[in-house]
């Protein structure tokens, strides 16, 4: 099959297409013939090693994918011929890909696998900010900074059904923004203006009861500042590329909380949990709660410039590859 092998820490350039072995589903593992892959700003981590997980070279980057299982190891209840979504740690730049079967989650029929694709990571992701660590109650404003990416559309529109007051999305642009407008924000804030948080004091004076980020950095310092009483911050990322040094004692002002979110390590350690989540979401899925937020298709052979482009922030929403 072929697949992007990382040998040493690089730049997406610097990855190589090879031809290489097609791999064995081991026990519980089936192994799945990928119709596309996610692309996450965490493969531009890792491919360079600034990543907290640092998997053995030789690796190929992608952790989301979907497409059709095409054989099963020993006590894997999958069956060949199911179309699936899945997390992966490693591997989902290539044609095939294993996966794990407490990671995977059985598609309705008639889901375009480049849609699935963009669902196992992003959503959930977004889910828990909300419902596990955020605790959204009805009526309440939540501010998403980084709110034209996979995560944030995805956190946008769970807010809105599940009734939030305000959705406040903090985006770099007008076009980014637009699309923003187009999920279902109410308010929109460019974050690229340094009077950025007044806007937001403005919209909510009271201060907001949720925000999400996954940009770090000044963003993040100035999303902790614009908290109301006994409001949640969500870590889940630093896009930015610097973690922020989070002004505790604002916390400590409004009985507010900070609160980290990763997916990916969760589902190992709450299986029931992440079950349970995927299964809402593919719910709200079919009944037309939420719609995809695919954006461009790339092919497979194309994967350093969509890498690149992600990095860049050229992008909005979820992109994949297509081998």
């Amino acid at each position: 099959m072929k697949a992007w092998v990382v040998r040493e820490w690089c730049k997406p350039d610097q990855m190589s297409f090879e031809e290489v072995p097609l791999p064995e589903p081991g026990p519980g593992q089936a192994r799945v013939k990928v119709g596309a892959a996610a692309l996450n700003f965490l493969d531009t981590l890792m491919i360079e090693g600034k990543y907290q997980v640092k998997p053995p070279f030789p690796f190929t980057p992608g952790v989301e994918i979907a497409g059709v299982v095409d054989a099963v190891g020993e006590g894997c209840t999958m069956k060949v011929g199911d179309a699936v979504a899945a997390s992966v740690s490693t591997g989902g730049y290539a044609e095939y890909a294993l996966v794990d079967e407490a990671k995977v989650a059985p598609l309705p029929a008639g889901v375009d696998l480049a849609v699935a694709a963009t669902m196992p990571i992003v959503y959930p992701t977004a889910h828990l900010c909300l419902q596990d660590a955020g605790r959204m109650k009805p009526g309440e404003t939540v501010l998403i900074l980084a709110a034209a990416g996979g995560v944030g559309l995805a956190a946008i529109q769970l807010a809105k059904a599940w009734g939030a007051g305000r959705v406040i999305a903090a985006a770099g642009g007008e076009d980014k923004l637009k699309i923003c407008a187009e999920y279902g924000a109410d308010s929109l804030v460019d974050y690229r203006r340094k009077d950025w948080p007044d806007l937001v004091k403005a919209i909510a004076p009271k201060g907001v009861d949720i925000v999400i980020d996954m940009v770090g950095g000044e963003e993040a310092e100035q999303g902790v500042r614009l908290l109301g009483w006994r409001g949640r911050f969500i870590v889940v990322g630093f896009a930015g590329g610097t973690i922020p040094k989070i002004p505790a004692n604002r916390l400590l002002l409004n009985g507010a909380s900070a609160i980290g979110v990763f997916w990916g390590g969760l589902t190992p350690r709450e299986p029931e949990l992440a079950r349970s989540v995927y299964a809402d979401l593919f719910q709200m899925l079919e009944r037309g709660q939420i719609r995809p937020i695919l954006t461009r298709r790339y092919p497979l052979g194309q994967a350093p410039q969509a890498m690149k482009d992600l990095a860049a922030r050229q992008t909005t929403g979820k992109i994949v590859l297509v081998p």
